[in-house]
């Protein structure tokens, strides 16, 4: 079951990377191990942690990630998920669970019908303070609070937002993925939902993969990041109407 879990982890690592998801992968496979729900959203949120920093590492290093662009949403990003995390233990997300597959789909008809979608940088349309403090507020709050699609609404709202071409729009939304992963992530320890020793050996994995993927971003960039990009949103709207 160790084996498995590094080898999840890494999968999911090496994905959420390029273009989130990640726990697409990763969150199954620790309920598959017998982990209650709470505590294996808790400790997914501690080994997808580790893995997003080394992520946004390489793409800091590579040039990717504008500070000042990317601060306040980042901010703003940390404390809504906190709260958002804190709210999933006392309003059921039964109504997002209905409507977020279907604004996902549209996403993906939004990219599949826009073959040059983040090839290039474009106009900004938002004034990138603005831009943060709204979306960081909002989708800070959903990834504590629900969180499939995240980094779809992230990146689809910086290429066409604030025109930012793929690679930079996936190295931002690692950035602000971070902050709400980590934001979330203290109110599942204070709730005592994060299993150590299991996030460690997924850990492990995530370290592998993650820096295998990024490397990708870097190399390939725009062409690869649509390709997976688009794979994850159908899968994330697949278990999303699945389950619902």
């Amino acid at each position: 079951m160790l084996c498995f879990l590094f080898l999840c982890g890494g999968i999911g690592g090496f994905i959420d990377s390029i273009a989130g998801g990640g726990g697409l992968i990763t969150v199954p496979a620790l309920l598959a191990a017998g982990l209650p729900p709470q505590l294996a959203l808790g400790t997914n949120k501690a080994q997808s942690s580790v893995g997003t920093m080394v992520a946004v590492t390489r793409y800091v290093r590579g040039g990717l990630v504008d500070w000042p662009q990317v601060r306040g949403a980042a901010t703003a990003s940390f404390l809504s998920s906190a709260v958002g995390a804190w709210a999933v233990s006392l309003i059921s997300n039964e109504f997002l669970r209905e409507v977020v597959p279907w604004l996902l789909l549209a996403i993906v008809a939004y990219v599949m019908f826009s073959p040059k979608l983040g090839e290039h940088s474009g106009q900004a349309k938002l004034q990138a303070g603005a831009f943060g403090l709204l979306f960081g507020s909002t989708l800070g709050f959903y990834d504590g609070f629900f969180g499939p699609g995240t980094g779809a609404f992230w990146t689809i709202a910086t290429v066409t937002l604030l025109g930012l071409e793929l690679r930079r729009a996936t190295a931002y939304t690692k950035v602000v993925n971070l902050a709400s992963n980590l934001g979330s992530l203290l109110v599942f320890a204070y709730k005592g939902a994060v299993l150590l020793p299991v996030a460690g050996v997924m850990i492990a994995g995530q370290l592998i993969g993650t820096y295998l993927g990024s490397g990708l971003v870097l190399t390939i960039g725009a062409p690869l990041i649509r390709r997976i990009f688009l794979l994850v949103v159908i899968a994330i709207i697949l278990r999303l109407l699945l389950t619902s």
